[in-house]
């Protein structure tokens, strides 16, 4: 039997839901400074995509695609900067990042570089739902 999936609470704090994919559970970073989605492949234990059996790595790479060409449609962002790093918190999850010419990161990485600006209500509703849209339409 397989172990129940559950989110660690640290992504949990800092996301919020859009989509559940195949695999994955899509979630937004609650940073609107960056158009920054999630990808949490729901396998307990998960720490490394070499982790994941076979199948599942050929799901997750298809999901980031997918994700990466939707925020890219959605933004027009200038590079999409996607990584898997797990540092801090080590269930398996996978960052796609939307970045512009003059962000406040660029050309670094965005980690520790300007504080989270959370969303306002409505342009977070907003986004979400124009991210479900498009990702169940795909």
């Amino acid at each position: 039997m397989t172990a129940a999936f559950s989110l660690d609470s640290r992504l949990a704090a800092d996301t919020l839901a859009v989509a559940d994919l195949q695999l994955s559970a899509v979630r937004l970073m609650n940073d609107a400074t960056y158009p920054w989605l999630i990808l949490v492949p729901r396998r307990e234990g998960a720490v490394e995509i070499v982790d994941l059996a076979g199948e599942d790595r050929v799901q997750l790479m298809e999901e980031i695609a997918t994700v990466s060409d939707v925020l890219r449609a959605m933004t027009r962002c200038d590079k999409l900067n996607v990584a898997a790093l797990g540092n801090m918190v080590p269930q398996l999850h996978v960052h796609v990042i939307g970045r512009f010419a003059g962000d406040p990161a660029w050309p670094g990485p965005v980690w520790g570089k300007a504080p989270a600006r959370p969303y306002a209500d409505a342009s977070r509703e907003g986004f979400i739902a124009a991210l479900r849209a498009r990702l169940s339409a795909g």
